[in-house]
């Protein structure tokens, strides 16, 4: 139970006493605001990732449409695996992917690239703000937005409160969550680094454009993540958060030594309310055992995870 402090969602325990001890440390210890940079990843971290990330169905369904305009992408991957409806290939690409094999991640990873092909970058926010809102998420039976975890928006607000500049620095693409990042999330659209493709600019007597071209400019993942962070910010985070093998370089960039830091890594192991697995997480789990970071328990840690309405996520 909680003692009605920061946190209310959170269980009184190790994971919480933590998260509130580092805070308080930080501040006490008169670390410059400038310098208290709180990084984190998205998709299975602040908002749910299964049966698949929300911007692999936006993809997938883009992808379908396609395959069904164009017979003759029915035969490559992964219009082939879409069009099948062969869930195995396409949870295996991402599994896989973690795992340290990008075979069938590379080509799902074109099929993105293909399937927003000639979208301007305006064009492609207002369809990610329209499918956020208007989608609902396939087994929760509640919209997409309000897969947001609870008390991760409390830890968001909280480190705010506590000066804090919070980041997002998912795998998903930018443009696909900006839309909703401040209302969602707390965090401005300028806050927020994602995977990015190619982008091409022209300019005519009608005025200037952006438009996807078919490539892929980053994939934010694994060591991209540190090198995007110093790219867009030029400082160390001092807490970072995320809940795969894929966010475990950006973990490890948090620490330096003579400066406080803190690692959290979410655990999924509540099947009742949310899901229960570990694939794609052993290495963040191993890495968080050897270097201390803390690991939240989904099913210990959170009185709550989901608000109560299924709609739009609470604003902030």
């Amino acid at each position: 139970m909680n003692d009605g402090g920061p946190l209310p969602s959170w269980n009184e325990g190790a994971a919480k006493a933590a998260i509130t001890t580092f805070v308080e440390q930080v501040v006490a210890s008169d670390v410059p605001v400038e310098e208290r940079i709180a990084t984190f990843d998205a998709d299975g971290t602040l908002w749910c990732e299964k049966p698949m990330p929300v911007q692999v169905d936006f993809i997938l369904r883009r992808l379908a449409q396609m395959a069904e305009a164009d017979a003759t992408l029915r035969d490559r991957q992964p219009w082939k695996a879409v069009h099948e409806h062969d869930q195995a290939w396409l949870g295996a690409a991402i599994t896989e992917h973690y795992a340290g094999d990008d075979t069938k991640a590379k080509l799902l990873l074109g099929g993105v690239a293909q399937a927003v092909a000639g979208i301007g970058v305006e064009d492609l926010q207002a369809q990610s703000d329209a499918f956020l809102r208007g989608t609902r998420h396939p087994t929760l039976g509640r919209g997409y937005l309000a897969t947001t975890y609870v008390p991760m928006l409390e830890l968001l607000d909280y480190l705010k409160a506590n000066g804090f500049i919070n980041h997002i620095v998912s795998g998903s693409g930018g443009d696909f969550m900006r839309p909703i990042s401040q209302e969602t999330f707390g965090i401005p659209l300028e806050r927020l680094i994602g995977s990015s493709g190619a982008v091409q600019y022209t300019s005519d007597d009608k005025g200037s454009r952006l438009t996807h071209a078919a490539g892929i400019d980053f994939l934010d993942d694994g060591p991209e993540k540190p090198i995007q962070i110093w790219s867009h910010i030029g400082r160390r985070p001092l807490l970072a958060g995320g809940n795969s093998n894929g966010d475990v370089p950006m973990l490890e960039f948090a620490e330096r030594p003579g400066r406080p830091s803190f690692g959290l890594l979410v655990l999924h192991d509540d099947a009742e309310r949310e899901f229960a697995y570990t694939g794609g997480a052993e290495k963040a789990l191993a890495a968080a055992a050897k270097r201390g970071w803390t690991v939240v328990s989904m099913k210990d840690d959170w009185s709550t995870v989901f608000a109560a309405h299924d709609g739009a996520s609470p604003a902030h």
